[in-house]
């Protein structure tokens, strides 16, 4: 297992397949409120745009269908969730795990070990309104960092309570951090659109016990 780490962390340190900015320098926190705050860094991955076809290539997308009121439907994004023992299927990917859980480590008190991943197809494919309130996050506080790959789309935020919400164009090897009370005072979407997009990719880094 160590040989394999170690040449995988070799592999990303070759040009063009995907490279970290660093955190220290770009990282600036906003707070929001109810002691959610949010970070963002554009384009913290640079060569993005390989790194997205490697992930849509070697990711083993699953199509969904959910529960909604009283049908079942389809979940309008391809997905695939990496468990705290799964290696991730790109180098690049690992790296940036192990990069914001030792960045983030004194403030959260442990790593963000799982991965998920959301393949949006086109303008068509969404997510609605919602926070990762699926175990611990409903009721501590905690950190989700996304990093955006592919083409830009509108990712939203608004308070629970009503009030102004926010708006960012995500893509391109971009990092968002959610963080505080965020997952239970604010919601996050990603809406459909009629716009002519290219498909975007999005892996979510999470602590353990956290949806």
């Amino acid at each position: 297992m160590m040989a394999l780490q170690g040449s995988l962390l070799d592999l990303v340190e070759q040009p063009g397949l995907g490279e970290l900015g660093d955190l220290g320098e770009h990282l600036c926190r906003t707070q929001l409120s109810a002691g959610a705050w949010i970070e963002h860094v554009p384009g913290w991955m640079t060569g993005s745009d390989t790194v997205f076809e490697r992930l849509r290539a070697a990711v083993p997308w699953k199509a969904e269908r959910r529960r909604m009121y009283d049908r079942m439907v389809d979940v309008p994004r391809l997905l695939c969730f990496y468990g705290e023992e799964a290696l991730l299927p790109d180098p690049v990917m690992e790296l940036a795990r192990g990069v914001l859980s030792d960045h983030f480590a004194a403030e959260l008190g442990e790593p963000l070990c799982t991965a998920g991943m959301c393949l949006y197809r086109d303008g068509s494919d969404s997510v609605a309104w919602h926070g990762d309130t699926i175990g611990r996050g409903a009721r501590e506080d905690t950190i989700v960092a996304i990093v955006s790959l592919g083409a830009p789309r509108g990712f939203l935020l608004r308070p629970i309570g009503g009030g102004p919400g926010l708006r960012f164009e995500l893509g391109r090897g971009d990092l968002f951090v959610m963080g505080g009370s965020c997952q239970r005072t604010w919601q996050h979407a990603v809406p459909k659109t009629t716009r002519p997009v290219g498909p975007r990719l999005s892996v979510q880094f999470r602590p353990r016990g956290v949806r």
